[in-house]
């Protein structure tokens, strides 16, 4: 039986761990299945006006009670597509009040005489709206009734939400004025107090500072971290914490992962072939851009349009490599203009998902069917990216070289070298060498020494300059090569309507006009995002990086603020943190970070009270500290570090390869394999991982890392015993458990005690209980028991992968340790954030 089998076997085997330290992932806060509907009324209180002749007269709130009902129902053919046959058919419009009124399906003030409210509560099924046979769902009592009440109050419409600026709101009036820390605070207090609810105590110190590390960083910290945080009584501690990890290069290794899976970076084209391609530039400048906490503003400037902005330096040049990681299909046969055509189809929906959190990929084919953005604006937005070089080559030009900051020094040298070769050579009269085209040929005469120098001169600087990475760039035609750009009818580029005739840049009318003096290109675009008047941007960024903190945003459709989109579940906190982001902060990422963690609602602990559960279940109103799983790279990494194995020499570099599965080598029809790294490189962060689209890192798409063939706003968080089997088995996870166990019998001595104490110590940051103590201690003494009776098993599971034992350990104690250190490396509270 091998090391990874009988580890498993003598792991399931343990009954003293059931309930208590086996993984049990299913007691995990599940991730929202419902509908934006069930959502909302999931924290909806039960209130004892409902159906009162109070809440009837209650004012009728159009964008939050009304849209949603008539954007899931009615808008699919009484909607912004009046191209579609369904629209055709139904002749009238209810997006537009001019048009349901016109119509006279609306009678405002008379809700019991508007057709409209007849047609969705007959019986008669042919005339039964919406249709039965059309897969939307039929109308609720309660959402007839708000139909009823919103007529009879006039009817009136109002902009979507989400589509008008954000303004500043005043802090909410509370009862309990000592618990803010910031303004934050008041909106969470206010929602808690307005349901019944009070916010949970602080969480102890050593959680709190374990939860701190993960979510700015990405990495737990030591145990002597922890303690030093717990021990210190100074008023500012937790603050002084909070910046040093801000000011760490860990922080841009973590925080950029969030990113690449938007900017859908990997190392391979992706398609059948999915040939290596070099991007890992791209990769480094996205950290570095955190690390230094480049503005928002600038940073999608330089990313959507380095190259147009006025001498562009290298790094904003690297920059655009956001858009180069659209996929190249080298594929023999395949027609380059179709896939160039999908690249540019794909920027216009990842801009505009990253952005502005509107979804677009259905209006490439026709107007939206709910939201008002039309089939032609899709083009004019289509225009901003259809003049860029690239073209779906096998190279994947255009490109530069993108020298790190000590080659350049070193290029220059060796390039002096070839010079003063080359002068040399001229002085004693000769001429430089022709070497035989073939190159295992030997050449007919031996050069001379001055031709000797200049060759070996020529070689070296050709083989460094050869190991300077490449970075894939954004570049525009020239003005007498442009592509004009028409309206594809259904979609198809084979489809051009010439009719409708050239198409120039320009954005959806619904949303806010182009800056005066924005050109009409890729940087007047970028203008346009950051817009001081762009109702979406900033929303969409808060919204995502409160989700990454508190694993639910305050959006519950983070992909989609447009008319399908759910209401937020506290608008005013949103907006409040829109504009203080745009405005108060400027755009620092970093600020915005800070003022999230250092709220009172942050440092909650994450009690689950039966009361929060019947109200608050998925902790949309932050009555407890956020509790989640954590990502698939921080799983590795955290694995790794507890081991003290993970390698954090250097900040970024070409890609590498961790150990992969027996028997599963990512591989593509272009018939280049991965390989295996080796050395330190197998123990780096996860962000360096090498990605290939067609078979990205298999425990890491285990848990839920996407292949970044798209763009991906937002991971799944799934629930499944794969991922357990993958903290149990694989290699990486075997060999850190050696590792561990190595590591706790050489710090904490031969008592076994001890040595379960600070085998909790390194992994959970905290101490043991008496109740954990003797579960471990029992699984430590069985398995030793049974490692003394069987040697060879002790050494499998002791000495592969990690090597040999370091002298004088003995070999049935570490295999002993090494199951321990294995179920330490798999409890829920290790996987999750405490």
């Amino acid at each position: 039986m091998n090391c990874r089998n009988h580890l498993l076997v003598g792991f399931l085997a343990c009954g003293a761990l059931a309930g208590l330290l086996l993984p049990t992932r299913m007691h995990r806060e599940p991730a929202s299945q419902h509908s934006p509907v069930q959502a909302r009324a999931q924290v909806t209180p039960v209130k004892a006006l409902a159906g009162t002749q109070a809440e009837s007269l209650k004012p009728i709130d159009y964008a939050r009670e009304v849209l949603p009902i008539l954007s899931n129902q009615c808008f699919h053919c009484h909607g912004p597509d009046q191209d579609s046959k369904e629209a055709k058919a139904a002749g009238f419009r209810l997006d537009k009040r001019k048009e349901a009124v016109d119509f006279e399906m609306i009678i405002p003030g008379k809700a019991d005489k508007s057709p409209v409210i007849a047609r969705v509560t007959t019986s008669n099924n042919k005339l039964r709206m919406p249709p039965l046979d059309s897969g939307k769902p039929q109308l609720t009592g309660e959402q007839v009734a708000t139909l009823k009440r919103w007529i009879d109050q006039g009817a009136e419409y109002s902009e979507h939400w989400a589509f008008v600026k954000p303004q500043k709101p005043e802090l909410p009036e509370v009862k309990d004025k000592a618990w803010p820390s910031n303004g934050i605070d008041y909106f969470v207090l206010a929602g808690l107090e307005k349901n019944g609810l009070e916010p949970n105590a602080p969480a102890d110190r050593h959680r709190l500072i374990r939860r701190l590390y993960l979510d700015l960083i990405g990495l737990p910290p030591t145990p002597e971290q922890a303690e030093a945080f717990a021990s210190d009584p100074s008023p500012d501690a937790y603050a002084k914490v909070v910046d040093e990890l801000l000011s760490s290069p860990r922080y841009g290794e973590h925080w950029a992962r969030q990113w690449l899976d938007k900017a859908r970076y990997a190392d391979s084209q992706g398609f059948a072939e999915d040939r290596p391609r070099t991007m890992w530039r791209y990769r480094d400048w996205v950290i570095q851009a955190y690390n230094r906490d480049m503005p928002f503003d600038r940073f999608t400037l330089e990313q959507i349009a380095g190259d147009l902005l006025p001498d562009p330096t290298m790094d904003q040049l690297i920059a655009t490599g956001f858009h180069r990681n659209t996929m190249t299909n080298t594929e023999g046969g395949t027609d380059d203009e179709e896939f160039r055509v999908a690249a540019v189809i794909d920027r216009v929906n990842t801009t505009m998902e990253v952005w502005m959190g509107i979804t677009m990929n259905c209006v490439q084919c026709h107007s939206h069917k709910y939201d008002p953005i039309y089939h032609d604006e899709y083009y004019q937005f289509f225009a901003f990216f259809n003049q860029s070089q690239d073209s779906d080559r096998h190279d994947d030009a255009p490109f530069i070289k993108a020298p790190l900051p000590d080659q350049p020094a070193e290029l220059e040298k060796l390039r002096r070298q070839v010079d003063q070769a080359t002068q040399a050579l001229k002085q004693a009269g000769q001429q430089p060498f022709v070497l035989p085209k073939d190159k295992k040929a030997k050449p007919e005469v031996e050069p001379t020494p001055e031709q000797k120098r200049l060759l070996d001169a020529q070689k070296k600087f050709e083989d460094f300059n050869s190991r300077i990475p490449n970075a894939l760039v954004m570049r525009d035609l020239p003005e007498d090569k442009r592509r004009e750009t028409y309206v594809f009818k259904g979609g198809s580029f084979l489809s051009p309507d010439k009719e409708h005739g050239v198409v120039e840049p320009g954005v959806p009318a619904v949303f806010h006009k182009m800056p005066a003096d924005a050109p009409r290109n890729r940087l007047g675009l970028a203008q346009w995002l950051v817009a001081q008047d762009n109702p979406l941007t900033s929303r969409v960024q808060v919204n995502r990086i409160w989700e990454l903190i508190w694993g639910v945003g305050l959006v519950d459709t983070g992909v989609d603020f447009g008319f399908q989109g759910s209401y937020p579940h506290d608008k005013a906190l949103l907006d409040w943190l829109a504009y203080t982001y745009q405005h108060d902060l400027a755009w620092s990422t970093k600020s915005l970070i800070r003022l999230i963690v250092t709220s009172s609602a942050y440092r909650q602990s994450a009690l689950h009270t039966e009361l929060k559960q019947e109200i608050d279940p998925y902790n949309r109103l932050m009555s407890r500290g956020p509790r989640v799983r954590l990502s698939a790279e921080q799983v590795r990494d955290q694995a790794l570090t507890i081991a003290g194995i993970l390698k954090l020499d250097r900040i970024g570099g070409p890609s590498v390869t961790p150990y992969l599965p027996d028997g599963v080598i990512g591989q593509s029809f272009s018939g280049v394999k991965q390989r295996e790294s080796s050395g330190a490189d197998l123990y780096r962060r996860g962000v360096y991982t090498y990605w290939q689209r067609g078979a990205h890192y298999a425990s890491f798409a285990v848990f839920d890392a996407p292949s970044r063939d798209v763009c991906t706003s937002m991971r799944s968080r799934t629930n499944t015993p794969l991922q357990a089997f993958v903290t149990l088995n694989d290699r990486v996870y075997v060999e850190a458990a050696q590792m561990l166990a190595r590591r706790i019998m050489a710090e904490a001595g031969s008592d076994p005690p001890a040595r379960l104490k600070r085998g909790i110590a390194l992994t959970l940051q905290r101490d043991a209980t008496a109740t954990e103590l003797a579960a471990l201690g029992k699984v430590y003494e069985q398995s030793l028991a049974g490692y003394r009776a069987d040697p060879d098993s002790a050494n499998a599971m002791a000495v592969g992968p990690a090597g040999p034992l370091p002298e004088g350990m003995d070999v049935a104690q570490a295999a002993a340790m090494t199951v321990v250190s294995n179920v330490l490396l798999n409890l829920d509270e290790l996987i999750n954030k405490p």
